[in-house]
């Protein structure tokens, strides 16, 4: 075999078992306190927001003081929603709208922590990888994505 094209195979199993960048605990931090602050700013309800990583688990969530009992779950089901899809959960609430039955499947399916809401945004490195999703839930859904996506650019990251 010529050696080049054994250099570029071996770089190409490389490069297609590298690991996936993570999502930091300090850029989830982040994220949550900036989207407080920008909610305090914009005099929305008292909310919540969580950071999940790529894999749908809970990175960061916080809950501010008189935020109704609901509203934990409904941020991560909204992030969950967004990072399980690849998209900004606006955008998951008009598929649903077409396409009911598959929606309500995919609630079904992930025991009912899918929630297709406006509120959340996918979080994705410079190179356009996904590192996770950001959900909020207290205001409106344009409310809550307004806050998440503040959180999610000042932590240097890029919202999809």
């Amino acid at each position: 075999m010529p050696r080049e094209f054994v250099l570029n195979s071996l770089q190409h199993v490389l490069e297609r078992n590298a690991p996936m960048p993570d999502l930091t605990l300090a850029q989830a931090n982040k994220i949550i306190d900036v989207a407080l602050a920008k909610a305090r700013e914009m005099k929305i309800k008292p909310l919540a927001v969580a950071v999940l990583d790529q894999s749908g688990n809970v990175r960061s969530l916080q809950r501010e003081d008189g935020a109704s009992m609901f509203r934990c779950d409904v941020a991560i089901g909204k992030a969950y929603a967004s990072v399980g899809m690849g998209v900004a959960s606006r955008t998951l609430l008009a598929r649903a709208k077409e396409n009911p039955q598959f929606f309500g499947a995919l609630a079904a399916t992930a025991q009912g922590k899918f929630l297709p809401q406006t509120g959340a945004v996918v979080i994705k490195d410079k190179d356009g990888n996904v590192l996770g999703a950001a959900g909020a839930s207290g205001g409106t859904g344009e409310e809550d994505e307004a806050v998440c996506i503040a959180g999610v650019e000042a932590a240097g990251l890029v919202h999809g």
